[in-house]
């Protein structure tokens, strides 16, 4: 069944804004969290329990300052930060919540858009917001800058690899490269955490990198005295940057559930709610990372890429497919 366009596009503007507002409560649950964690007072005054935080945050941010180097390379500068956020948010449109329903005799799907290559549309669009960081940190025309965007490139760029060959036991269980496809596959046939459980390993750890989330925060190195690709950046461009970073915990986080944990499916016909509530399960784990360990070195980060994932999920790869076609 299809469903009229101006469904999807209202569903595509909830989408977004919901989204949006995810993100700005996501920043607070974090800091909650790790000020729990860590036995000391999160954010409490802007509003009753801290809850006006992320409004506080977003005010500041268009308030302050934008500044920029007077030898910073003028639309690349600009633009770089768009990039990175428009990338960020388009990537979860293919990301399926819900079965679908049929509302005043209108059908509409749990889904943005279906698409028959999502998985590889996902994986391009963070490809394509990489180029975000590296031109951001380029077109400050800073060496400090400069600097911190190579070693970005080169983390994004070595767990993309593993990232993408840890999802490929995945695809073969799932005979398709639609998201769809792939959840409703695990609901006539299990969870593919359970024959994939090496790939999920590989996969979560390879999107920690990712996402640049600790330990393997060495793009953005916030506690550093020059923080990385977006030292030159201020205001709302240097949000723009941390929106996309949030944001891509969100998505990356969806996708996992998603891909091996069944999406929406569950023991009673939840809905939507078991995928919210398995979202909130990943992302909390991304928070309890961060507050746990510490940063690795640069020579640390590139070892454990190439050295053990790499391999790991090349071999669960290979295991799959050869299982596959020996059960016919």
């Amino acid at each position: 069944m299809t469903e009229p366009w101006w469904v999807s596009l209202i569903k595509a503007i909830i989408v977004v804004n919901l989204l949006l507002v995810a993100f700005a409560y996501l920043t607070l649950l974090e800091r909650k969290s790790m000020g729990r964690m860590q036995r000391r007072y999160g954010p409490n005054r802007a509003g009753p329990y801290g809850l006006l935080q992320p409004f506080a945050d977003l005010l500041k941010l268009i308030r302050k300052e934008a500044f920029a180097p007077s030898s910073a390379i003028g639309i690349p500068y600009i633009v770089a930060p768009v990039v990175s956020a428009f990338t960020a948010i388009t990537a979860f449109s293919v990301i399926p919540w819900g079965p679908g329903w049929t509302i005043d005799g209108t059908y509409v799907t749990g889904y943005v858009a279906n698409v028959s290559i999502a998985l590889i549309l996902i994986f391009a669009l963070g490809s394509i917001g990489i180029y975000g960081l590296i031109v951001g940190g380029w077109s400050s025309e800073s060496k400090y800058s400069l600097l911190g965007s190579m070693r970005t490139c080169a983390q994004l760029v070595s767990y993309e690899v593993s990232l993408a060959l840890s999802v490929l036991g995945v695809v073969i269980l799932g005979r398709s490269l639609s998201l769809v496809d792939i959840v409703h596959r695990q609901g006539v046939t299990l969870p593919f955490v359970v024959p994939q459980i090496i790939g999920l390993l590989v996969f979560f750890i390879a999107g920690v990198a990712e996402t640049s989330r600790s330990p393997f925060d060495l793009p953005e190195a916030e506690s550093e005295l020059v923080a990385g690709y977006h030292t030159e950046y201020s205001g709302m461009r240097w949000g723009l940057f941390q929106m996309a970073e949030y944001i891509n915990v969100i998505t990356l986080s969806a996708l996992m559930v998603t891909l091996f944990f069944a999406g929406w499916h569950g023991p009673w016909n939840l809905g939507p709610l078991w995928f919210l509530l398995k979202l909130f399960v990943v992302i909390f784990i991304f928070i309890w990372l961060r507050t746990t360990l510490p940063r690795l070195r640069y020579d640390q980060l590139m070892r454990f890429g190439w050295k053990v994932l790499l391999p790991v999920a090349t071999v669960n790869a290979v295991i799959t497919a050869l299982v596959v076609v020996w059960a016919g």
